[in-house]
């Protein structure tokens, strides 16, 4: 799963994120990564790995993540998007 939005302040945003991950992996998250973009340090694209997509897009609908995005200074309506691994 793909997250990518603005944030007010990158640092504030990361220090929320950080304290959001017992919540990930109970949830379902099992990897993550954080991409700042090069022009913009407040855009912020992150990386979720699920062993299924119903965990994802359960994930990505709880209200406890709404909420704490809204918390940590998320800007507007973050564009999602679900990938598989392609074949090697």
């Amino acid at each position: 799963m793909f997250v990518r939005h603005d944030v007010a302040d990158y640092s504030v945003w990361k220090k929320g994120y950080d304290g959001f991950s017992s919540y990930q992996k109970s949830h379902g998250v099992f990897s993550q990564s954080v991409w700042q973009s090069i022009e913009n340090p407040n855009e912020v694209t992150v990386i979720h790995d699920f062993h299924s997509i119903e965990k994802a897009k359960s994930f990505a609908n709880s209200q406890e993540l709404k909420e704490t995005m809204k918390k940590i200074g998320v800007k507007g309506t973050p564009q999602i998007w679900y990938t598989n691994k392609g074949a090697k």
